[in-house]
């Protein structure tokens, strides 16, 4: 509904600022990073999202549109509430969220407040390919063992969906062979499940 908002900053706490718009105040949740970087008593720009649930319409700021981005891609994993991924935009920065969805951090998304072992995997399973493709940059920053750890991914997946071992393991390697070694777990098991 509002893609942003420009107004005087009345009032700023640690997860809301409040913006005059010529006499209008609007109530915004923010993270903390946003936080940081509005000047109260100053003029400002928003990046925004409306929140439409039942019990409540929750307008949230975003100090630019790659927070507001992430924040977007967050709240799509299941089990990712708004509430949740704000707790991981005050936690870290939108660049070390990001490196550690691509490169497969677990143990840096697991230190956020709330963030366990199952919603971690989920981020990084559902978020990878898709932060990766839009931050070309990060891309490169991954280690050279990534594409081994996906090829292992890959085979304990195909063994889970009931494929012998010694036919998974064939498949990987041909894929391997194919394609290149550079393929994400999910690219893996869809060329394995067609060789």
């Amino acid at each position: 509904m509002f893609a942003y908002i420009e107004g005087l900053l009345v009032q700023k706490e640690a997860t809301f600022a409040v913006l005059d718009v010529q006499g209008v105040g609007y109530y915004l949740r923010i993270s903390l990073p946003t936080f940081s970087a509005l000047e109260a008593g100053k003029k400002v720009k928003l990046f925004t999202h409306l929140q439409v649930r039942e019990d409540a319409h929750t307008l949230y700021g975003f100090r630019d549109l790659a927070e507001k981005k992430l924040f977007l891609d967050l709240t799509s994993v299941s089990g990712v509430g708004a509430n949740t991924a704000m707790i991981m935009l005050s936690s870290l920065s939108v660049q070390e969220l990001q490196t550690a969805i691509v490169k497969e951090d677990q143990r840096t998304i697991q230190g956020i407040k709330g963030i366990g072992i199952k919603t971690a995997q989920r981020l990084i399973l559902e978020l990878k390919d898709k932060v990766k493709k839009e931050n070309a940059d990060l891309g490169s920053a991954l280690p050279a063992h990534t594409a081994s750890v996906a090829k292992v991914e890959a085979l304990q997946a195909l063994i889970a969906l009931g494929i012998a071992k010694p036919l998974a393991e064939k498949n990987i390697e041909a894929v391997g062979k194919k394609h290149g070694d550079n393929l994400t777990v999910e690219e893996y098991i869809k060329h394995a499940l067609r060789a």
